[in-house]
């Protein structure tokens, strides 16, 4: 019978201060896989099912690639899965819940299915691509070690910001005449909050403003953020009037000379 695991909706924990230490990227099952209390508590099923956890992984060719040690029994390589996680979950951190259902052989040598449930602390920082791996929580095959599990992070398109490294971006329209004359602008922030950004200085195509500390926590530095680039893209006019073209020569060009 292939194994199968459903996943419960992760737990936020946005709104504490504590910032957590770089994670170790592979956690033993024994630190991962105990049932902790949930912080927001909506549960998601995609399903019920995220596809088997089988115990082999094929080359091109369609033959099993195996790994064995010196005592000649042979362990499949892991069985990796994607972990979807939101801009929010990857900054402010939280607790993925998954439920195992897997092959287990008894002391009898009969294989029966077994549940069990493995939490995910996903800590602030993460990074797409970053791996948690749960010891031999794969099948039980005779004469076979069960296969590793290993969750890959994988980044949620975010509506409106993107991600670079440990910087957050955004882009921002704004009509022509805001761009020429200086305005006070709403600037939206991870998490929901606004600020508001005052800009003095005429908006260029290529205008970028820097908000330093509003990016993604770092993972080095428990406390250090990085930085929120604001770009703009500017709305022009689509027609103005026989008026209105004759003060934007007389006011453009005198600037211009």
């Amino acid at each position: 019978m292939d194994a199968c695991f459903s996943r419960q909706d992760s737990t936020n924990s946005k709104g504490t201060s504590k910032r957590s230490r770089s994670p170790s990227p592979s956690p033993k099952p024994s630190s991962q896989n105990k049932e902790g209390s949930l912080r927001r508590s909506t549960t998601t099923d995609r399903n019920g099912l995220f596809g088997p956890l089988s115990g082999s992984t094929s080359r091109p060719n369609g033959n099993p690639i195996m790994f064995s040690n010196s005592t000649g029994v042979v362990k499949p390589p892991p069985i990796e899965k994607q972990l979807e996680c939101t801009l929010e979950d990857l900054c402010y951190g939280c607790t993925e819940k998954i439920k195992i259902k897997r092959d287990v052989i008894t002391e009898s040598g009969q294989r029966v299915e077994h549940k069990e449930m493995l939490s995910i602390n996903v800590e602030p920082g993460w990074k797409k691509g970053t791996k948690i791996t749960f010891e031999g929580m794969g099948n039980e095959v005779p004469r076979l070690y069960a296969a590793d599990v290993t969750f890959v992070i994988a980044e949620k398109q975010h509506p409106i910001f993107g991600r670079d490294g440990d910087d957050l971006e955004l882009t921002i329209e704004i009509p022509l005449v805001k761009a020429l004359t200086g305005c006070s602008l709403p600037i939206p922030l991870l998490g929901g909050e606004k600020m508001e950004l005052k800009i003095d200085e005429i908006i260029h195509p290529g205008y970028e403003k820097i908000i330093t500390g509003q990016g993604m926590p770092t993972t080095k530095e428990a406390a250090s953020r990085g930085n929120l680039k604001v770009r703009f893209l500017i709305n022009f006019p689509t027609e103005l009037t026989d008026d209105q073209q004759a003060a934007a020569v007389r006011i453009l060009g005198d600037s211009s000379s």
